[in-house]
């Protein structure tokens, strides 16, 4: 099983990536949807809050197999977390 500290640090990495692609998007664009921007913003921040939250209060058991379902269902909604934020930002997009 992975560490935790090798899970926050994911966490942290993939919704940094987020936000950065959406102050990047913001400066392409400003002129484009400013409070769509600050709102997948907003939402990637209480995403990452929510997922460390999660990470540092697991499930208590004696069953190693609980606490591993607990982490493995923690990754899952992170990559679902970040995948939609990523469309929602996709979307924001001019088309041309």
């Amino acid at each position: 099983m992975p560490s935790v500290k090798k899970l926050k640090k994911d966490i942290d990495y993939l919704v940094f990536d987020v936000i950065s692609d959406c102050f990047a998007f913001g400066k392409l664009h400003p002129d484009e949807k400013p409070e769509e921007v600050t709102e997948i913003i907003s939402d990637a921040v209480s995403l990452r809050n929510d997922l460390i939250r999660r990470a540092n209060n697991p499930e208590k058991s004696d069953n190693p197999m609980v606490i591993r379902t607990h982490f493995k269902n923690l990754t899952k909604d992170l990559f679902i977390g970040v995948d939609k934020l990523c469309a929602k930002l996709s979307s924001l997009s001019p088309k041309k």
